[in-house]
Order: C-alpha cells, then sequence, then structure tokens
C-alpha cells in the first residue's frame, strides 16, 4: 500500500432523498448536467483526481490545498448562478468539505483520516457552502482571495478528538469563476451582492509577439491591485484570460462571469515608447464610464507596469464605489446588504453634521451585524466616533474612545490588506488612543500596499504632526495634493 500526503475533497447534493422523492428522473438529469457543465471542468482546471462517485456525491483527491479550495469555490459560485431563477425547493446545492492530510493508496481508492475527516465536514457545511480543516486552512491562507470564517472546535462524528474547523465565504472576492463551459454553451452567472469587476487582457497591438507578458503583466498587477479592494468582487486571471485574442461582446462577459464591470485595454510599443489605453464599461449597459491614455518612454520596465497600475486603480476605484452608492439609494430596505449598508454610512460620512453622523454610524453597525467579518464597516464605525471628537457632538467621551479602539484594531485584525481600512484604523488609533507609533504602522502599512492612497497620505500627515514632526506631516500632505 502506498501513503501521501493530499489534499481531499468530498462533496454531495444537500437534500438529495428529498429531491428524488419529488422528481426522479428531473433531479438526476439536473445533477448529469451540473457534472458535465461546471463540476467536471472545474475539478480537471485544478488538477484534480475523481477517485469515485456515489450516486450524489464523490471523492476527489488534489495534490494542492489551494487547487482544492478554488475549485470547491468555483464550484458553488458556478452552481449558485445555475440556481438563481429556479425555486427553492427544486435546486441541488451540494456541500463541501476538504482536509489535507495523509491518505492510504489502494487499487485507485483512497482511504484513511485524511478522507474521513473531509467526508464530516462536508457532513456540517451549509448547502452551497464549503467547510475545511484547520490543517487545510493553514495550506491556504494568504494564498487565496476570498475569506474564511472560524466555526471553532466541531465534534465530527467517528473521529476522536474535536477538530477545529472553517467555513470559506463563498461570496468573498473571486479566487476564480467559470468561463464559458467546454460545449461552447454561456453560463450566466448571477451578480454577487458586492461590486464586481473582470479584467481582460490587455491587447498587443505591436505585433510583436513577445510584447504579450508585458501587456499581461500590466493585467496581473491591475488585478492584484484591485483585490486588496475586499469590497470588491475581482475574477482571477485564470477565467479573464480565456478571453485572450477573442472579439468580445462586453454584455456577454458581464453575464457568463457574473460582473457588474469590466475593465479593458490595449498595449502598443514603438521603440522605446509605449501607449497604453484603458476602457472602464459597465457591462450591464455597455456604457464607458472612464477611459484613458498613457504615454511614455520604457525605461525601468517594472516602475513603469507599477505607475500605470496606480494610475488606473486611483481612477476606477472611486468612480466605481460612487456608481454603487447611487446604485444602493435606489434599493429599497428590504433588499440592503451589508455592503448597501456601509455605502450609506460612507455616504452619510461626508456630510459633516451631527444628524448624518448619528446615521452614519448606525448604518455602519448595521453593516457589521449583517456581517460580522466586513473590516470596512468596522473603520468606518471608528471614522464615525473620531468625527464626533473632532467636532465636539461627543456624549460620552470615554466609552466612544474605548469604542473607537475597538473597532480599529477589529478591523485591522479582519484585514491587514485593504489601504482604506489600514488608513482609517491608523489615524483612529493615533487620533484617539493617541497611540502615535502603533496608527503610523498601520498607515505605513496602507502606503506600502497602495502609494497613491490619498486619504493614507493626508492621514498619514495628520499623525506624523501629532508626532511633532512637521516636515514629514508636509511632505504626507503635498503627496496626497498631488
Amino acid at each position: 500500500m502506498e501513503r501521501r500526503l493530499a489534499a481531499v475533497l468530498a462533496a454531495d447534493v444537500a437534500g438529495y432523498s428529498r429531491l428524488m422523492g419529488r422528481d426522479e428522473e428531473g433531479t438526476l438529469a439536473g445533477l448529469k448536467s451540473l457534472r458535465r457543465t461546471i463540476v467536471d471542468p472545474a475539478i480537471a482546471m485544478h488538477r484534480g483526481r475523481i477517485v469515485k462517485t456515489t450516486g450524489d456525491g464523490m471523492l476527489v483527491e488534489f495534490a494542492s490545498a489551494v487547487d482544492a479550495a478554488r475549485c470547491a469555490v468555483e464550484i458553488q459560485r458556478g452552481v449558485g448562478g445555475q440556481n438563481a431563477d429556479v425555486p427553492r425547493e427544486s435546486r441541488i446545492e451540494f456541500r463541501i468539505g476538504i482536509h489535507v492530510g495523509d491518505i492510504i493508496i489502494d487499487d485507485n481508492d483512497i482511504f484513511g483520516d485524511g478522507v474521513n475527516i473531509a467526508a464530516r465536514l462536508e457532513g456540517i457545511a451549509e448547502p452551497g457552502g464549503v467547510c475545511i480543516s484547520d490543517d487545510a486552512q493553514r495550506q491556504i491562507r494568504g494564498k487565496v482571495e476570498f475569506g474564511l470564517g472560524d466555526m471553532g472546535e466541531q465534534a465530527l462524528k467517528n473521529i476522536a478528538e474535536p477538530m477545529r474547523a472553517w467555513r470559506v465565504r463563498v461570496g468573498d472576492q473571486a479566487a476564480s469563476a467559470m468561463p464559458v463551459n467546454p460545449a461552447g454553451l454561456s453560463t450566466v452567472l448571477a451578480l454577487p451582492d458586492q461590486p464586481s469587476i473582470a479584467v481582460l487582457p490587455f491587447q498587443n497591438m505591436s505585433g510583436d509577439p513577445e510584447q504579450e507578458y508585458f501587456a499581461d503583466g500590466i493585467v496581473e498587477d491591475i488585478i492584484t491591485g484591485l483585490s486588496r479592494c475586499k469590497w470588491l468582487f475581482v475574477i482571477a486571471r485564470n477565467s479573464t484570460f480565456t478571453y485572450r485574442g477573442k472579439s468580445v461582446d462586453i454584455k456577454q462577459v458581464g453575464r457568463e462571469l457574473g460582473v457588474r464591470y469590466v475593465l479593458e485595454g490595449s498595449v502598443r510599443k514603438v521603440g522605446d515608447r509605449v501607449r497604453i489605453t484603458a476602457q472602464f464599461i459597465d457591462a450591464t449597459t455597455g456604457n464607458h464610464i472612464w477611459a484613458d491614455r498613457f504615454d511614455t518612454r520604457i525605461e525601468d520596465i517594472f516602475e513603469l507596469q507599477d505607475n500605470v497600475t496606480a494610475r488606473v486603480i486611483g481612477a476606477i476605484a472611486p468612480l466605481l464605489e460612487r456608481k454603487e452608492w447611487v446604485r444602493s439609494q435606489r434599493k429599497p430596505a428590504e433588499s440592503l446588504h451589508a455592503y448597501d449598508y456601509y455605502l450609506r454610512a460612507l455616504s452619510a460620512s461626508y456630510r459633516l453634521t451631527r444628524e448624518a453622523n448619528i446615521e452614519m454610524f448606525r448604518y455602519a453597525r448595521t453593516a457589521i451585524d449583517i456581517d460580522p467579518e466586513f473590516a470596512a464597516a468596522y473603520s468606518l464605525a471608528a471614522v464615525c466616533l473620531v468625527q464626533r471628537k473632532a467636532m465636539g457632538w461627543r456624549a460620552d467621551a470615554a466609552q466612544e474612545t474605548i469604542e473607537a479602539g475597538r473597532f480599529a484594531r477589529r478591523a485591522i485584525e479582519l484585514d491587514k490588506d485593504d489601504p482604506s481600512v489600514l488608513a482609517r484604523s491608523g489615524h483612529t488609533i493615533a487620533y484617539m488612543l493617541g497611540e502615535l507609533e502603533e496608527g503610523i504602522a498601520a498607515l505605513s502599512r496602507a502606503i506600502s500596499l497602495d502609494p497613491n492612497h490619498a486619504f493614507a497620505r493626508y492621514w498619514s500627515g495628520w499623525v506624523h504632526l501629532y508626532m511633532g514632526d512637521a516636515g514629514a506631516a508636509i511632505a504626507q500632505s503635498r503627496w496626497a495634493c498631488a
């Protein structure tokens, strides 16, 4: 018998017996369709091996926990899109469990605790959800673009010791998304609750195939930069790059990838000069929101890519947030999600009145109640209390100082890679608590993640002023204004 370490994915259909009791033929046909168009292509794309199937379930082996997790999320998002218009009682929904551990291979089958734990984790996953072990979580932490929720210690059937488990936040920004299926039939995916964007491969207009790497590098940098905005659902390159070299209909791309916005562009290089164009488009209407052109000389290729990336992200992020805010204002109250309440709180923050401040805090707290791991909402609640101190609106100074510190530190704990979260929280900690070094550390990290983040520079200038360093304060302020 052979032993090896592997990532094991176990999946089955939630409520399979009930579905079969309602409609045997329809359920079998629906399950086969999902396997053919979504599940099996996703497993193949992420280099998985289907070990066996058991009617409504399957066991899959992966060499990498990252591949297993990305495959699971891709399956759940694809199936969720297919279910968008299906009555809830008739939906075929998978539950998925993943564990990394030692397995035994015997006659192409696999056995051992690695298999048993994956199967038990699948049993505690929600329909349409993914549950992973602590061992798997350690393997994928920092390597995937979606979030994880700690489920604590779980007593799993026939497993001797309680095990810590994690819930994958399938609705978070994409690790990947399903492209057009192999049969050439477009899969229409539902739009996620938060704003969503796909960055298509930039067209190489140079006529030199060797320049493809340069265009691809810019796109990858833009995707990476946008992915730091945790409020934004970003499609990964392995899905968007399936459109390379094709003449595409932006509306169709939006439907196939389940996104509201698309960024496309081109690169033309002649000698040591390069021209880069970019267009930001609303995929639901086909209307252009923003477009720009960058003409420069190539001296340091990496510096050029960084500059273009920063300018593109710096231009579209505020536009996108503003459009989403307007859209959220039109939604009926009963359909609002955590991100909608966050946008309303953000809008109220700019009015600078006592009434708007009260409204802002209420909206931020509602967003936190809906999603207790929404870092940006915590940081905005902290800013609300900063405003109260600055404007002289505080009712209980001691209590609000404690609350501000709690909100800011919780925001940083939840997301150390969002420049806006770090900037707001760092300034709060410095201004409200007087912890200047802790505050400047958060602000410095925000600037290192996004050197052109105006608010991070602005608030960093204020903290340097609190520290008595007028020179650094002026330098940061000038950069923010620029």
